[in-house]
């Protein structure tokens, strides 16, 4: 019969043919199909009508049924302008943090960047620590979801006070340590205290928080403690967010007095201060953590292995006590269970070996010979500009322009001479008081390769003050 369930089974029997012959290929008779299925003309006659209908054959009359060739379709556009009503407002502006990470290409002079370069970084003791670290009994088991207790307690001792393992929360670098304070300490819509200038990559964490920065001035000693107490009873904020040790970028360092007294109005507003220790490791004269003063929980303590090591290890512990520590753990949890336990296993291994201290004293050893020979170099080819402070260690100095330059100008100027610089603009909340850049000594491959990139970054100021 002709039915159409008939016409159906001989038109997925085609079609399944077809798939398998490829395009091009020539199918069956009409009357090898008839003869095969014992169906009648009229049904093998709908059946193809309905596979050339989807486009699936071509019938040439006088010469057969073939399956359809490939023809490459023309390539149109794909519209995506739908997303843009779906997504809503812009919330994650990438581009501050893309710059401060993109690499300088092959023959230009990295004035800018934030890790250790090839020669400093401790390679070759890493792989010994990873393939210790990965013959360790259950190397590749889950790690306790709050981190490796070993490795929990080290932070713990390091950070001093009466900090305990049970207050720290390994996560995956010192980025998400901030991603996830942000989120756990302040509501979407709520004001931050920043110090300004600040990182760039805490604007951004707390902006994709939803959270709205607000600026408190520092000084050559860091944030100033009046104009703290004002902000917090100015907005209401409940967090503030600083680097106490060789903030970035001006490099300053808050003295006890100091930080005692950010303690006291921190506490006297009933906020939180997320103390980045970022740079805990790379000098020899750091304070005591902000964390290791607190008896109230009122700091949420970051440190980071990043910085001192590689970029690669991306270890990180976060101190908080209390509820504010229960609410870390949650977004941990909910956002990445927990940081590989070979990475935390190798992280162990390294800092309990001897290579840890050896490390250390050469990092200090070369930041103490570059930063003096970068401010030395910026005093020769670029007297008129003006070094903030020379910190007590870290990687860069915060260098005040004349009101004069364009800061944009200067910066592209100085990529066309073959130096990357950082522009300042990008450390502010808001407007900038004027142009500044921040220049890192210890990106460059050596020193010479820094002596030459400052000869670049001074040619390029000439050229923006001729054509000024």
């Amino acid at each position: 019969m002709d039915n159409d369930s008939s016409i159906a089974q001989i038109a997925a029997i085609l079609r399944e043919e077809a798939g398998r012959l490829g395009p091009g290929a020539r199918l069956p008779s009409s009357r090898e199909i008839m003869r095969r299925h014992n169906v009648s003309p009229v049904t093998v006659s709908r059946a193809i009508g309905q596979l050339a209908a989807e486009g699936r054959v071509v019938a040439r009359p006088g010469s057969g049924v073939f399956v359809t060739p490939q023809v490459a379709a023309a390539q149109e556009a794909v519209d995506l302008s739908w997303q843009t009503v779906a997504l809503g407002d812009r919330v994650v502006d990438e581009e501050p943090v893309a710059t401060l990470l993109g690499a300088a290409a092959d023959g230009v002079v990295p004035l800018t960047g934030g890790y250790l370069p090839a020669g400093l970084r401790p390679d070759k003791q890493l792989g010994a620590a990873a393939a210790r670290a990965v013959r360790r009994p259950d190397a590749w088991a889950m790690p306790p979801l709050a981190g490796l207790q070993e490795l929990r307690r080290w932070f713990a001792r390091q950070t001093g006070g009466d900090v305990t393992a049970a207050d720290a929360l390994i996560v995956s670098g010192g980025q998400a340590a901030l991603t996830h304070a942000f989120r756990a300490l302040a509501a979407p819509g709520t004001p931050v205290l920043v110090e300004t200038p600040t990182y760039p990559g805490a604007l951004a964490a707390a902006r994709a928080a939803g959270l709205r920065p607000t600026a408190v001035p520092v000084d050559r000693d860091g944030v100033r403690p009046e104009l703290l107490a004002e902000a917090f009873a100015v907005t209401g904020a409940r967090v503030f967010f600083c680097q106490p040790t060789l903030q970035n970028p001006t490099g300053a360092t808050l003295p006890v007095e100091r930080r005692e007294q950010v303690l006291q109005v921190a506490r006297a507003a009933g906020a939180f201060v997320v103390e980045d220790d970022f740079a805990r490791y790379l000098t020899e004269q750091a304070p005591a953590s902000l964390a290791s003063m607190d008896q109230h929980g009122t700091v949420v303590h970051v440190r980071s292995l990043t910085k001192i090591l590689s970029p690669s290890m991306r270890v990180a512990a976060v101190i908080a006590r209390g509820p504010a520590g229960h609410r870390l753990r949650a977004s941990q949890l909910v956002e990445s269970f927990f940081v590989a336990r070979p990475l935390q296993e190798t992280a162990l291994e390294f800092v309990g070996s001897p290579a840890w201290q050896r490390h250390l004293a050469a990092v200090h050893s070369e930041i103490r010979t570059r930063r003096d020979a970068l401010a030395a170099a910026l005093a020769t080819h670029l007297p008129q500009a003006e070094v903030h402070l020379l910190p007590i260690g870290g990687m860069h100095l915060w260098v005040r322009l004349p009101a004069e330059v364009d800061e944009n100008a200067l910066v592209e100027a100085a990529r066309r001479n073959g130096a990357l610089v950082s522009p300042g603009r990008l450390y502010y909340p808001s407007e900038p008081p004027g142009p500044r850049i921040r220049v890192t000594h210890i990106a460059a491959a050596h020193l010479a390769e820094l002596h030459e990139g400052v000869r670049r970054l001074a040619r390029a100021a000439a050229e923006v003050t001729r054509t000024g």
